[in-house]
């Protein structure tokens, strides 16, 4: 496979700054709490709330990590490996924002709005990505977006996290022909 980067380092810290900045400017009353899709959804939502953190002056959010494994609509295809969920703070009366790395589908947002409401009854539940790579598949948009990149189906988005994989980058992957 050839790949090519779409974001470096830098690119994803600024993406990381701005969307913490909307979560400042969208939510002024601070009830908000953030929830990171297992795997890479996770660290992304630590680092959100730490940026959100600086920007507010030391206000701190309260995070959460969500395993979607028995949620999902392929597990006939798929044996999944459970990482479990851990959601330590109460939801009701809550805006939960679901984070995750990259939205293609739909599907594994819609399996973690399931596996949240197994957990309570959150307010409003809105979505950050880093990454929108469209072809949806159901009617989910993201509230919050780092970079909007049109793909090719045939391509892969992989996000590649610093506390994961050693460094920062976004890249696409092509098959070669």
């Amino acid at each position: 496979m050839a790949e090519k980067q779409l974001m470096d380092g830098e690119t994803v810290r600024r993406a990381v700054r701005r969307i913490a900045h909307e979560f400042a400017e969208r939510h002024p009353e601070g009830n908000i709490a953030l929830v990171g899709i297992q795997t890479r959804g996770v660290p992304f939502a630590h680092r959100l709330a730490k940026e959100f953190q600086q920007i507010e002056g030391g206000k701190v959010l309260p995070v959460g990590s969500l395993d979607i494994s028995f949620h999902r609509d392929d597990l006939a295809s798929n044996t999944p490996v459970p990482k479990g969920s851990e959601v330590l703070f109460d939801l009701q009366d809550k805006t939960v924002i679901l984070v995750d790395d990259v939205l293609y589908t739909g599907r594994t947002v819609r399996a973690a709005m399931d596996a949240l409401c197994d957990l309570g009854r959150p307010k409003v539940i809105q979505l950050a990505v880093l990454v929108d790579r469209g072809h949806r598949e159901l009617p989910i948009r993201p509230d919050f977006v780092g970079k909007n990149l049109p793909t090719a189906a045939h391509e892969r988005v992989r996000v590649r996290l610093a506390e994961l994989d050693g460094e920062d980058a976004v890249v696409l992957e092509k098959e070669k022909r």
